[in-house]
């Protein structure tokens, strides 16, 4: 039985989120295209810095996709069950802050400083849009029960939780399912290093 849709999910912010939800594979692109083409002054700093700030989004991710299983690379408004421990318990959406965290990372290693706050911006842009639409699913689904986790637990930055993080974690699964990311990390790092010695983009 489909549940009815909530007046969230109709919004026009969660329509126009919907759309990027369904596309959010391309929404790295211009956090990833501007630093590799725009001239930046690399330095081993911004190399440790950025460095610390995308294994600090993966331990996020990987965390989040422990709790929640591989169901979150999904693209259909099909949720079988809502995940509050955990990463999800500090805030609703640790995912996406693993991404933020990932994505201003490369930014800082690329050394095109003047592009942080711009990316900034764009990030949280496109995903308040998305997370609208995933909040008003949710609340067709889940109804009243995501209500009070929405009221407890804060959507990005997260603050310790009130009540208990435990719950079924799965990390062998996570680790694996995060191997592509993991990659993708990889070759971005073998492309801002051919960068850092002169080679055009």
């Amino acid at each position: 039985m489909t549940a009815p849709v909530s007046e969230a999910e109709r919004s026009t912010a969660a329509r126009v989120g919907q759309v990027l939800f369904k596309n959010r594979g391309w929404l790295p692109v211009p956090f990833l295209a501007v630093p590799l083409l725009v001239p930046g002054v690399q330095s081993p700093k911004t190399w440790i810095a950025g460095l610390l700030l995308v294994l600090l989004g993966e331990l996020v991710r990987t965390a989040g996709v422990a709790a929640a299983g591989t169901v979150t690379r999904r693209r259909s408004r099909d949720v079988q069950r809502l995940v509050t421990y955990g990463a999800f318990a500090w805030c609703r959406n640790p995912l996406y802050v693993g991404n933020f965290l990932a994505w201003i990372g490369f930014t800082v290693v690329s050394g095109v400083n003047w592009f942080i706050p711009v990316a900034i911006v764009i990030f949280a842009i496109e995903y308040t849009l998305i997370v609208r639409y995933e909040e008003g699913v949710l609340e067709s689904i889940f109804g009243q029960e995501y209500l009070d986790y929405k009221a407890r637990t804060p959507r990005w930055f997260g603050r310790p939780p009130s009540g208990s993080t435990e719950g079924q974690h799965d990390w062998a699964e996570a680790i694996w399912s995060e191997r592509s990311t993991v990659l993708q990390y990889v070759v971005l790092c073998g492309l801002f290093w051919l960068k850092n010695r002169g080679w055009a983009f």
